[in-house]
């Protein structure tokens, strides 16, 4: 496990960047991603690569594919879902106060969402910790490292290179990088089938005493809360 404790802000924004669609904007970045990875060097040197290759598929392959497989991968069904809350709470009620609380967070560090963002989005909780220093940020990560390690077991089971994201921002926590059984989604058909009228909401995702409970973040009163604008 690569634990050491290193600034990683450019990693952190590298990683958060690979999490977003992936057109053309990212794809002309990407010899700047690969380089910033590789200067800082906040990781190991064959995620550093396995990061590197992934980024060049991007950036070489066809963009309609690219593009194309990123939806298919993270936005049809909850498995590898990179909105965090989906993982914890699905469409119960108690998502909503979840993602108020987690705005605040970022607006009391002086951080705004763009219009559109949604607070639970991976990229976006990567780009908040990289504005973190070095000790927040990465507990900060280590709350949230059981769902990205669902996240990540969910990935290695499509046998997607975007694994090495979810890897990559667990051992950025000091976490291992290791699978853990989920269980198998359901058809997209099911997943997202309206409930009949008045039959009740579907119980998929919600919290149960025996699931992980929400995370609640809370920043120590002596945290330095820097004035960055997102």
């Amino acid at each position: 496990m690569f634990n050491k404790l290193t600034p990683a802000p450019l990693s952190l924004r590298v990683l958060a960047a690979l999490l977003r669609y992936p057109d053309a904007d990212f794809r002309a970045a990407v010899p700047e991603l690969q380089q910033a990875l590789r200067a800082e060097a906040a990781l190991p040197a064959a995620r550093i690569d396995e990061l590197c290759a992934l980024l060049e598929h991007l950036h070489r392959d066809d963009p309609f594919a690219v593009e194309a497989d990123f939806v298919d991968l993270f936005d049809r069904g909850r498995g590898t879902a990179l909105h965090l809350f989906e993982h914890i709470h699905g469409d119960s009620r108690e998502r909503g106060p979840a993602m108020v609380d987690l705005q605040q967070t970022y607006e009391r560090a002086g951080l705004y969402l763009a219009p559109g963002e949604l607070p639970d989005h991976l990229a976006v909780v990567l780009e908040y910790a990289s504005t973190q220093p070095v000790r927040e940020a990465r507990d900060f990560l280590a709350e949230i490292a059981h769902i990205t390690r669902a996240i990540f077991s969910a990935l290695k089971r499509r046998q997607s290179p975007y694994a090495s994201v979810l890897a990559a921002t667990l051992e950025l926590a000091g976490e291992r990088a290791e699978r853990v059984e989920i269980p198998p989604e359901p058809e997209l058909d099911e997943d997202w089938a309206e409930p009949e009228a008045f039959g009740g909401c579907s119980s998929a995702g919600q919290s149960r005493p025996e699931q992980p409970q929400p995370i609640h973040i809370v920043r120590k009163p002596s945290a330095q809360q820097p004035g960055a604008q997102a």
